[in-house]
């Protein structure tokens, strides 16, 4: 395990990595880095065996640890959508139109210019491979965004409502490729990883950028039983990392634990592959890797006592691993210990690449590129906010943090449905205590009224970006269809992922015309079939064997519009599985 859980404030470590050798600066003259950014799903900072974890095993990552500089005060959102659109944009996801996982606030608006376009543009060849989730359709796709290459899963996340049908959750899924469906075989990570190796290998002669964002280890928790096997054979209890910081905030599951364990042992010899792929091409010495997580732990287990888990904006749900190999640019075993996040790595990156971001793009991330060069001097002190919740909308002052090198300001309650009855805030002195067990807001009130000031002014700046506004999906544009519309991103305050859940979407018309309307629902008994659409009602009797049914030629015109579709039975309304429009003719 690195040193502690958190140094000095304003410490650096290993001054004097940030020389280049002169072969290093012939080699950079020649041609731009390449970018390797790997980041996996819902792996906490404990999960890792260079973060102290006794039983876990990644070999392949724990040796890039060693060959890489650590940020070890980085800092992501409690959540994955928020953490991806902050990633890839350098930007607080509440500007970008994006404030949860599901129901319509995952989707990025896509006027957004994403680290794939400021790539792209500077000719680099780009693909992703794995997880996006910031929209499914267009213009909201990585295909869309900047990505000329994209295998990548739909929505959130394997067996949720975006999935496509047919599929066998973790392994052979059903991929989206180029915005075509497609079949595969195999265990998704290993997919995905193979993937990314061919195009590292079709690319090698020029730059590139590669994401590689697997799914593993979000649930479902589902795993190739040689990689959870040793794992089980350990009999993994929490009694044996009792006493380090916090305690288990809930029960224990080894089972869980076990195939959680294995699904990062298989990612970790995923990204060995990667790394072993970058040695035979001879690319490592200039390829800018990065890996990292998107958020804390799901699952009560091993965080490195910290406290809270992914959702919460305590440290076990924001602070994460992050580690940049660069040989020859960037000294291996460097830590930086200031304050960094999600939105400073595309600016970091493009500096590092020497490239100048376009004029209109506004990042609120800062380039990290002085402190990992070792040259600190004029690094000012700064604030970092993080927030989330679930509903539609940001609300103030709740489950939400502001964070500076040595403070935090935290507000950790009403982060579920409902708000918070009280949204009296804590102050933590993070480098004297890590673990945020000493609240010290009663001995500081200046600095809690200071960091709320800025909190709240930080809020106002992120309502007045878009008023918190939710993009439209597109309809009728020839770049998609048809258009499937799922659960995953309908909307409205009954809407949801259970059978009996009603919702809507709302769609921006592209082309006027005549639009087939196609829902899928479950079968079941006789019922009515009922479908709002533009200023229409549409109704059709659907029998117990049915299970779709198309209303032909529905003309609409260009503009924004909603979709509500649902089956009645027996006086009780169950919203449509999937509805698919496409685009038949002009009207």
């Amino acid at each position: 395990m690195r040193d502690s859980i958190r140094g000095a404030p304003g410490s650096l470590f290993g001054l004097g990595f940030f020389l280049l050798t002169l072969p290093g600066l012939a080699r950079a003259a020649e041609r731009p880095p390449n970018v390797l950014l790997v980041m996996s799903d819902d792996q906490g900072y404990g999960d890792l065996g260079v973060h102290g974890n006794r039983w876990l095993r990644t070999p392949h990552l724990d040796r890039f640890a060693a060959q890489s500089v650590e940020l070890t005060n980085f800092h992501v959102s409690p959540v994955c959508s928020p953490t991806r659109a902050s990633l890839m944009t350098g930007r607080y996801n509440y500007r970008t139109g994006v404030v949860d996982t599901f129901l319509g606030r995952s989707l990025m608006f896509a006027d957004e210019t994403t680290l794939a376009e400021m790539l792209a543009g500077a000719g680099y060849v780009t693909g992703i491979f794995g997880k996006w989730h910031l929209g499914d359709n267009y213009p909201m796709r990585a295909l869309d965004q900047g990505f000329s290459e994209a295998l990548v899963l739909k929505g959130g996340g394997l067996r949720q409502p975006s999935d496509p049908p047919g599929g066998k959750g973790y392994f052979d899924p059903p991929l989206m490729h180029n915005g075509r469906l497609e079949a595969s075989s195999g265990y998704c990570s290993d997919i995905f990883t193979t993937a990314a190796i061919d195009f590292i290998e079709r690319n090698q002669g020029r730059p590139f950028f590669a994401y590689l964002a697997f799914n593993a280890p979000h649930t479902p928790l589902e795993v190739p039983d040689e990689d959870a096997a040793p794992y089980r054979q350990m009999r993994l209890t929490a009694d044996e990392w009792a006493g380090q910081g916090h305690p288990p905030d809930g029960p224990f599951d080894a089972e869980q634990t076990a195939k959680l364990y294995g699904m990062i042992a298989n990612l970790d010899r995923n990204f060995g592959r990667v790394m072993a792929k970058l040695d035979k091409l001879k690319l490592a010495e200039n390829t800018i890797v990065i890996f990292l997580t998107d958020n804390g732990p799901q699952q009560v287990r091993y965080n490195a006592g910290l406290r809270g888990r992914k959702g919460s904006v305590y440290e076990g749900g924001i602070r994460v691993p992050c580690f940049v190999r660069w040989p020859g640019r960037l000294a291996p075993g460097g830590t930086v210990e200031r304050l960094s996040a999600h939105i400073d790595l595309a600016p970091t990156l493009l500096e590092a690449c020497g490239i100048e971001p376009p004029a209109k793009v506004r990042f609120d991330g800062r380039s990290l590129w002085p402190l990992l060069t070792g040259d600190p001097n004029g690094w000012p002190e700064r604030t970092l906010f993080f927030q989330w919740h679930r509903g539609d909308r940001p609300q103030p002052l709740r489950a939400c943090a502001a964070l500076t090198d040595r403070w935090k300001l935290v507000q950790p309650r009403g982060s579920g449905d409902k708000p918070p009855e009280s949204t009296a805030c804590e102050l933590y002195d993070l480098p004297a205590d890590p673990f945020e067990q000493h609240d010290l807001a009663a001995d500081h009130p200046e600095i809690v009224e200071r960091l709320t000031s800025e909190y709240e002014a930080w809020f106002e700046a992120m309502r007045g970006e878009r008023g918190f506004a939710a993009p439209r999906i597109t309809i009728g544009d020839e770049h998609e269809n048809p258009v499937v519309l799922t659960r995953q991103d309908w909307r409205g305050p009954s809407a949801g992922w259970k059978p009996g859940d009603v919702g809507h979407w709302d769609i921006e018309v592209a082309r006027p015309g005549q639009y087939d309307i196609t829902l899928h629902f479950a079968a079941g008994d006789a019922a009515a079939l009922r479908c709002k659409l533009g200023g229409k009602e549409l109704s059709h009797a659907v029998g117990p064997e049915d299970h779709d049914y198309t209303f032909s030629a529905v003309p609409l015109t260009t503009g924004p519009a909603r979709i509500e579709a649902w089956v009645e039975r027996d006086g009780r309304a169950s919203g449509v599985e999937r509805c698919r429009v496409t685009y038949v003719r002009r009207l």
